[in-house]
């Protein structure tokens, strides 16, 4: 349940201060992904294929968002980004959340060694 908390807060203020802007749905969105996160980053796969899950998960979640939230309220729109879904997912940000994925279990890691 911790992770929820960190992504529900995280995942608005990363959006807050990349665009401006966000919208309530991101807290769930980012709840969900960083609970999907926390579990991928329970497994015994290298860090590489980890990264590569959590940011197909993410954009799993995203996608599923935009489905029920974005198609009313305009959140957020990519059909001006390469290779986009519908405007909803795209995968220049597939790879953006395989990165931060990648830093977040790497300092989760490190965090849980100690």
């Amino acid at each position: 349940m911790h992770s929820f908390f960190i992504g529900a807060l995280g995942y608005p203020l990363l959006e807050l201060a990349w665009r401006g802007r966000t919208h309530p749905s991101m807290a769930l969105a980012g709840g969900l992904s960083t609970m999907l996160i926390h579990r991928i980053g329970k497994t015994c796969a290298p860090l590489l294929w980890k990264a590569i899950l959590c940011g197909l998960g993410i954009t799993a979640v995203e996608a599923c968002c935009g489905l029920i939230w974005n198609r009313h309220h305009q959140a957020w729109d990519y059909r001006r980004m390469p290779l986009n879904w519908r405007g909803q997912v795209c995968l220049p940000f597939t790879l953006v959340w395989c990165g931060l994925s990648a830093a977040y279990l790497v300092a989760e890691e490190h965090c849980s060694s100690r």
